[in-house]
């Protein structure tokens, strides 16, 4: 599917998420998050090792731990992520005999990430 396919797919996501209940988890600029995270699925999808020639080893869960991470956010994660896959053979080229594997490394990879539980409102 190649680089810039998987960049401006990435950037697809981080436009829903931008407008999803968890925008508040990411930083002020989305495109250089979209940028960063980019990077890592570039190398994840086979291509060069992006993330690790900029930032190093990814240590995915060791960087999001300050933030709280619930089962509800991860949901609506994989919500913004769904949504762009719906249409990423057509918009970005991704091979659709691909599309389930990596769903299934998402809710795993999603999974992982969750760090904390949802407090209860008095």
């Amino acid at each position: 599917m190649g680089e810039e396919s998987i960049l401006r797919m990435i950037e697809d996501f981080y436009e829903e998420l931008g407008r999803s209940s968890i925008r508040p988890l990411f930083p002020p600029d989305l495109r250089a998050a979209a940028a960063r995270s980019g990077a890592f699925f570039v190398g994840l999808l086979g291509g060069p090792p992006r993330y690790h020639q900029r930032y190093g080893q990814p240590m995915m869960r060791a960087r999001h731990l300050r933030f709280p991470i619930t089962l509800e956010d991860r949901a609506v994660w994989l919500q913004c992520f769904e949504r762009v896959l719906a249409r990423a053979p057509e918009r970005h080229g991704f091979p659709g005999q691909h599309l389930e594997g990596f769903r299934a490394f998402l809710r795993d990879f999603s999974l992982w990430m969750v760090n904390a539980e949802r407090v209860p409102a008095d």
